[in-house]
């Protein structure tokens, strides 16, 4: 296992997004209408320090999105790589991510789970996080 503290915890870059859709698609469950770079580049130009990187040895190892629009904290694209997991990857992302959100004025986070990811559940748990089984996401897909 490899020490946290060769673990470094950074916002993004325009440079680093080709980096980071390559990465999700290996280490991310699932994808989303916003997984192209068009998507990515409008999330980092509109709010430079919500997608959070952790990388190892210069290696790109996790990804969290830590959005907040004023009102809320929403928690995507919690991401580690497959050969990294179970190593304090996820849990220093989402500890930048909440020290971002307090930094910000937030009050509560709240993380997109897929259904069927049992890894992630036991992830989000651990982290102190839990379903809100009153709650169901609606979406509408907008033309653009």
């Amino acid at each position: 296992m490899a020490p946290m503290d060769d673990l470094r915890i950074r916002a993004a870059g325009p440079g680093d997004l080709d980096a980071v859709l390559a990465f999700w698609k290996v280490a991310a469950e699932g994808t989303s209408i916003s997984d192209d770079r068009a998507g990515v580049e409008r999330l980092v130009g509109r709010d430079p320090e919500a997608l959070i990187l952790a990388e190892r040895r210069g290696e790109l190892v996790g990804t969290v999105i830590a959005g907040f629009d004023g009102w809320r904290c929403h928690l995507y694209r919690l991401a580690v790589h497959p050969g990294h997991r179970r190593r304090g990857v996820g849990s220093a992302l989402l500890a930048a991510a909440e020290e971002r959100f307090v930094r910000l004025g937030g009050r509560r986070g709240d993380a997109m789970v897929l259904d069927r990811n049992e890894l992630a559940h036991h992830t989000w748990r651990a982290a102190g996080y839990a379903p809100e089984p009153q709650w169901s996401r609606w979406v509408k897909h907008l033309a653009g």
